[in-house]
């Protein structure tokens, strides 16, 4: 394991173990100090390194619990005898202050990136690679792991261990390559980040809410719904999602990556699971366009309720309204009705290796459903029937060809275009030569 971090280093690639858990997966890996300092931030903490004496210095410390903890820390660092048997939990792919690195479209529809730009944000995306463990007559029997990190950039926040990390900045420099135990949670939605940080500090003292609040933006314990940010809706309904016995997407859900991990000779034995990430972004959707902005509104004070949020534009989300009204039981439903319609047309039947099981064919569903949901709530009628009717005209098309095996936000893009023609949303006329091929008999022509 090399301590360089020079950008010639990366790609850098870290054995990993999986731990299957009943929040779903994390990934227990193995990194020095001055990896961490480098990748990693809380929020409004992070470390930079001073080119001129190889030392770090820590900007922020104001948000972190007790600023003061960094010192006694740092001398026990450079004892003799130190050790850091517990692991730093981290959350991969977030961005300071800026959300989640999609690494796919996530804007408006009429307003998406071009498929440069969402091929360029994917690459930046902290992944796991799989690898099959083989026995002597070639069948796959396990799997190995690695964690991609593809960049020097930092994209990993620190959810719990932030004192024993920023102390190695006030160490002795020689304590900087010492190896620490770390957990690795792929897109781990904000809301559940909160949660996770104040259910491991209660169980050893008292946590200040309000601390949490400001270190995650979100009062795990005490925010009625008329106050819940879109995002914090989002997981919540996420989870319902995964749980309740009504939603084909019980059991299906879980903290994993976005990124299809498993790989292709152990795909046909796993059962069809996505990451909560990918449910909640395509939820969020439907409710908000800027959550950032709605979260900061709602923080302006605790009380600040969903009503003092604006419409938006026109053409904005479909369940805008439905949000600032405080109907969720309404959202909820049409949510269940559409995964179920899903499940039964794109992917209870489907091929194992189709792409419409995987993330890029979810988000693309998700994506359709935001812009049909509108229509359908104006005339009333959010139903299973309603959903099936809508979406029936595309549930024939291949999408195990290969055309979809490039698993980035291109070819979300390309899922959805597709989807789009044979639902009569766009003319097949727009469509690349190539893909005009996968208009089925079905299809609803314009």
């Amino acid at each position: 394991m090399t301590s360089n971090l020079h950008p010639d280093t990366f790609p850098l690639r870290l054995k990993a173990l999986r731990v299957d858990q009943p929040i779903g997966s994390f990934f227990a890996v193995v990194m020095t100090a001055r990896m961490l300092l480098n990748l990693s931030y809380t929020k409004a903490v992070s470390a930079e390194l001073d080119p001129n004496t190889g030392s770090y210095r820590i900007s922020g410390t104001q948000r972190l619990q007790d600023p003061k903890r960094l010192s006694v820390i740092a001398d026990y660092i450079d004892q003799i005898d130190a050790t850091f048997p517990n692991s730093i939990i981290l959350a991969a792919n977030f961005k300071q202050d800026e959300g989640r690195v999609e690494g796919d479209i996530d804007s408006d529809l009429e307003d998406e990136p071009s498929e440069v730009e969402a091929q360029a944000e994917f690459s930046r995306r902290w992944s796991i690679d799989a690898q099959p463990v083989l026995n002597a007559a070639g069948e796959a029997i396990d799997e190995t792991y690695e964690l991609v990190i593809p960049t020097c950039e930092q994209l990993a926040r620190v959810i719990d261990g932030q004192h024993r990390l920023f102390a190695f900045a006030e160490a002795n420099p020689s304590r900087l390559d010492t190896q620490l135990l770390c957990a690795v949670f792929m897109d781990l939605p904000l809301p559940m980040q909160a949660t996770v940080f104040a259910t491991i500090n209660s169980n050893q003292k008292p946590v200040d809410k309000s601390l949490t609040y400001e270190l995650f933006g979100y009062n795990v314990s005490d925010e009625r719904e008329s106050e819940w940010s879109p995002e914090k809706l989002a997981v919540f309904l996420a989870r319902r999602l995964a749980t309740d016995q009504k939603s084909r997407m019980a059991g299906r859900i879980a903290v994993a990556p976005t990124n299809d991990f498993s790989s292709p000779k152990l795909i046909p034995k796993t059962e069809m699971k996505i990451s909560f990430a990918t449910i909640v972004g395509g939820i969020l959707r439907l409710i908000s366009s800027n959550p950032k902005a709605d979260a900061n509104q709602l923080k302006k004070s605790f009380f600040t309720k969903r009503s003092s949020l604006t419409l938006g534009r026109a053409n904005g989300p479909p369940f805008r309204q439905v949000f600032i009204n405080g109907d969720d039981a309404l959202i909820y439903a049409a949510t269940r009705n559409f995964v179920n319609v899903a499940d039964d047309l794109f992917w209870r039947d489907a091929d194992t290796k189709s792409f419409i099981r995987k993330t890029v064919g979810v988000q693309a569903l998700f994506d359709i459903y935001r812009e049909i949901a509108g229509p359908m709530l104006e005339v009333g009628d959010l139903s299973e029937e309603a959903f099936r009717a809508r979406l029936a005209p595309a549930h024939k098309v291949d999408f195990a060809n290969v055309r979809f095996q490039n698993a980035s936000g291109s070819n979300r893009t390309a899922i959805r275009r597709i989807m789009r023609a044979n639902l009569g949303l766009i003319s097949a006329s727009e469509l690349p030569p190539d893909d005009k091929q996968f208009i089925t008999p079905e299809a609803t022509l314009i």
